[in-house]
C-alpha cells in the first residue's frame, strides 16, 4: 500500500480523504491524465484530481474501487451513475466529460469543482437566511432538470451539492440515481 500525506476536500457523496498519495505513488500516466492527489473516497469509488494531458485542462477522475475485481453489479451501478450524470446539461449538475476503461481500469472524468461541498459551508447559509433559499432555489431547479429526463437522484443531501469557486451550487454523485426509463435494481445501496 502506497505512503499516505494529509488532505482534505470533498466531492459529491463521498467522505473529504484524510490522506491522499504522494504524486509520485499515483499511477502514472492514467490514459491522457495526470493524476495529481486523491480527493475524496466513497464506498463505491475514488476521485482523483487530475490534468487532462491533451486539453491542459483539470478534471475530476472517478474510479470504481474494485477495479477490474469489481462485480457485474458494481460496474453496472457504476455505469449508470456515469451515463445518468452525462445525459444532464445543466449548469447546476456537475458534468461528465467522458467515461472509459484504462488498463481494465473503468473510470470516468467530469468537471473539477474547487470549492467543497455544501456540507463544509453549511454554517455559512444557516447564518444567512437569503444566501441559503438563493442557493436551494438552483439546486432545486438542476433536480427538476434531472426529474424531467426520468433521473431521480435518490441521495440528495449537503455532502452531495458542491459550490464553485464562485458560489455557484452544483448537484454532484448519481451513485444511487434511478433511471426512472429503465426499471433496474443496481442503484440499491449495499
Amino acid at each position: 500500500m502506497a505512503t499516505l500525506a494529509p488532505s482534505s476536500g470533498t466531492l459529491g457523496d463521498v467522505q473529504a480523504t484524510p490522506q491522499r498519495f504522494a504524486p509520485r505513488e499515483l499511477p502514472q500516466p492514467f490514459g491522457d491524465y495526470e493524476l495529481l492527489e486523491e480527493v475524496a473516497r466513497g464506498g463505491m469509488g475514488v476521485i482523483y484530481r487530475a490534468r487532462h494531458s491533451k486539453l491542459n485542462r483539470m478534471a475530476a477522475v472517478k474510479m470504481i474501487l474494485g477495479g477490474s475485481f469489481s462485480s457485474e453489479s458494481d460496474l453496472q451501478r457504476f455505469y449508470i451513475e456515469a451515463e445518468s450524470a452525462a445525459r444532464l446539461d445543466h449548469p447546476g449538475i456537475v458534468p461528465v466529460y467522458e467515461i472509459g476503461e484504462e488498463g481494465g481500469q473503468p473510470y470516468f472524468a467530469m468537471k473539477y469543482i474547487e470549492g467543497g461541498s455544501l456540507a463544509k459551508q453549511i454554517q455559512r447559509f444557516q447564518e444567512n437566511p437569503r444566501a441559503a433559499i438563493r442557493l436551494l432555489s438552483k439546486v432545486v431547479h438542476a433536480v427538476h432538470h434531472a426529474h424531467q429526463r426520468g433521473v431521480l437522484h435518490r441521495d440528495l443531501k449537503p455532502a452531495n451539492i458542491l459550490i464553485d469557486d464562485i458560489g455557484e451550487p452544483l448537484v454532484a454523485d448519481l451513485g444511487l440515481a434511478k433511471n426512472t426509463a429503465s426499471d433496474t435494481n443496481v442503484t440499491h445501496t449495499g
